[in-house]
C-alpha cells in the first residue's frame, strides 16, 4: 500500500510540477514556433504514459496485493492485450516523431532569399564571416589559417576580398529577414545553441553543418557552446543582438572585409614614438612598467591585445566602473589618442621597446599554482606566452602585481562587466574559479617561473 501511494503522488507532483513550475520556454524570439508545438506534443505524450503506467502500477499493488489464502494465477500471454499494446505504442510514438518529421522537413530547406553568415568555432571563441557587396563567401583552407588570417580565406580566391570579418564573440543580425548560419569548427566538436532563437546544431571538424531561423524581436542574447569541447567550454559564450535594420546596416559598415584587414598598414613606430611620451609619464620610458603609479608593463605584450585595450578604454567597455580607480586613469590618457592609427602607432613603438623580465613581487604554492594554471594555459599557452586566435595576452614576464588586482577586478564584477567587454566577460567567469587573492598568487607565483 506504501509504495503504492509514492507512486500516485509521484505522478501527481510530476504534473504539478510541470503545470506550477516557474522554469520553462524562454521567450522565443524567432520564426520556430513548431519547434515548441513539437516539444509540447512530447510532453503530452509521455506525460499521459508516465501516468498511466503509474497509476496501472499502483492499481495493481492495490488489487493483486497479499491477501491470506489468495492464490496467483500464471497467465503466460494475453493476444488481446499485446495487440492493444502494440496499437497505443504505434499511435504515441507516431504522435511523438510525424511533427518533428514535418519541423525537420523545414529546418533543412532554407528560404532562397536568406542572407548567410559562416559562423566559425574555436576553443573557446566564436567569429563571423558575412558576404561582402559580391553576395559570395569565399572559399577556405585550413592551410591559409594564421594569426593574420584566422578564418583560413584563400588569398587567390575574389569572392573572399570583399567577406566582411567580424572577429569578436557578437553577432549583429537584422530583425525580420531570414538568416542561414553555415556552422565550421577549427578544432573540436562544439555546438551552436541560442535558446531563444531556437536555434541548436552540432558543429563538426571537417564539415560545414548549417541551420536557419528568422528573428522576429529585436534584442540581445546570449549564444552557449552546448557541445563538452575542453576545460574552457563553460566560458564559451557569446552574443546574438537583433537590431532594426538601420542599426545592423551601421554595424556592418564599421567591420573590415579581408583585403582591408590583409592591406592594413602597419603602425608608424617613429609617430607612435611622440605619443608614448604621454604614457611614459607613469609606463616608464622603456616601457618597464612603474608599480609607484600604478601602470604595468607594456614592453613585449601583444600588439593585438595593446590595440584591443586602448579601444576599450576610449570607448569606455573599460576604465568606467565606480571601483575601478586606477582604470578612471588611463582612460583619459587613451582619449589622447585621436583614432586607430594613432593607437597603432604608439602601440608600433612600443614593440620596439625592451622586453626586460621585470622583478616577481607575489609569493605563493608553485606546485599548486602549476595544477590550477592549466585551465589558464588553455587560452594563454603552457609558458604563458599569449596566443591571438584565443584573444588571451601574454602573462610570462609581465607585471604579476597587475594581473593580481585585474583577476581579482574580474572576481569582483569590476572589470569585464560592462556589456561591450566581451571577452572580459569571458574571462571573468574563469577567474571565478580562483576563490581569493591566495589562490591566485598561487597561480602568479607559477607564471613567475616561466
Amino acid at each position: 500500500m506504501g509504495i503504492a501511494i509514492v507512486l500516485i503522488l509521484l505522478a501527481l507532483g510530476s504534473v504539478l510540477f510541470h503545470f506550477l513550475s516557474p522554469w520553462y520556454f524562454t521567450p522565443i524570439a524567432s520564426n520556430w514556433h513548431a519547434i515548441d508545438t513539437t516539444i509540447s506534443i512530447t510532453f503530452w505524450v509521455t506525460g499521459i504514459v508516465f501516468v498511466a503506467v503509474a497509476g496501472f502500477m499502483a492499481w495493481a499493488l492495490i488489487r493483486y496485493r497479499h491477501r491470506p489464502g489468495g492464490r496467483a494465477s500464471y497467465q503466460p500471454e494475453n493476444k488481446r492485450l499485446e495487440g492493444w499494446l502494440m496499437v497505443v505504442t504505434t499511435v504515441g510514438v507516431a504522435a511523438m516523431l510525424a511533427p518533428g518529421l514535418l519541423v525537420w522537413a523545414q529546418v533543412i530547406e532554407v528560404p532562397h532569399e536568406a542572407m548567410v553568415v559562416e559562423v566559425v568555432a574555436q576553443q573557446w571563441n566564436w567569429s563571423y564571416r558575412l558576404p561582402g557587396k559580391d553576395g559570395k563567401l569565399g572559399t577556405v583552407h585550413p592551410r591559409f589559417v594564421s594569426d593574420a588570417n584566422p578564418f583560413g580565406i584563400n588569398p587567390a580566391d575574389p569572392h573572399g576580398q570583399d567577406d566582411v570579418l567580424a572577429q569578436t564573440p557578437e553577432l549583429r543580425l537584422p530583425v525580420g529577414k531570414p538568416v542561414k548560419l553555415l556552422l565550421r569548427s577549427k578544432d573540436v566538436l562544439h555546438d551552436f545553441a541560442v535558446a531563444q532563437l531556437r536555434v541548436k546544431m552540432d558543429m563538426v571538424p571537417g564539415l560545414v553543418t548549417y541551420s536557419w531561423f528568422t528573428p522576429t524581436r529585436t534584442g540581445s542574447f546570449d549564444l552557449l557552446c552546448e557541445e563538452l569541447c575542453g576545460v574552457g567550454h563553460f566560458s564559451m559564450r557569446g552574443r546574438i543582438v537583433v537590431d532594426e535594420p538601420g542599426a545592423y546596416q551601421a554595424w556592418l559598415e564599421r567591420l573590415p572585409t579581408f583585403a582591408q584587414a590583409a592591406s592594413r598598414a602597419p603602425g608608424n613606430a617613429v609617430a607612435g614614438k611622440a605619443l608614448y611620451a604621454t604614457c611614459a609619464a607613469c609606463h616608464g620610458a622603456g616601457g618597464e612598467g612603474n608599480l609607484a603609479m600604478n601602470a604595468p608593463k607594456l614592453g613585449g605584450q601583444g600588439a593585438w591585445y595593446l590595440e584591443r585595450q586602448l579601444r576599450q578604454f576610449k570607448l569606455g567597455a573599460r576604465g568606467t566602473h565606480d571601483k575601478d580607480v586606477f582604470g578612471k586613469m588611463m582612460a583619459p590618457m587613451a582619449a589622447t589618442l585621436a583614432d586607430d592609427t594613432a593607437i597603432a602607432d604608439v602601440v608600433a613603438y612600443i614593440g620596439t621597446l625592451p622586453d626586460a623580465r621585470v622583478a616577481a613581487t607575489i609569493k605563493g604554492d608553485v606546485d599548486t599554482g602549476r595544477r590550477r594554471y592549466a585551465t589558464c594555459a588553455a587560452c594563454h599557452g603552457a609558458e604563458g606566452q599569449g596566443v591571438a586566435a584565443t584573444q588571451a595576452p601574454r602573462l610570462q614576464g609581465m607585471s604579476d602585481w597587475y594581473m593580481a588586482r585585474q583577476l581579482k577586478n574580474f572576481r569582483e564584477g569590476v572589470r569585464g562587466a560592462h556589456p561591450q567587454d566581451v571577452y572580459g566577460a569571458q574571462m571573468a567567469l574563469v577567474a571565478g574559479m580562483l576563490a581569493d587573492d591566495a589562490a591566485a598568487g598561487d597561480v602568479l607565483a607559477y607564471i613567475n617561473t616561466r
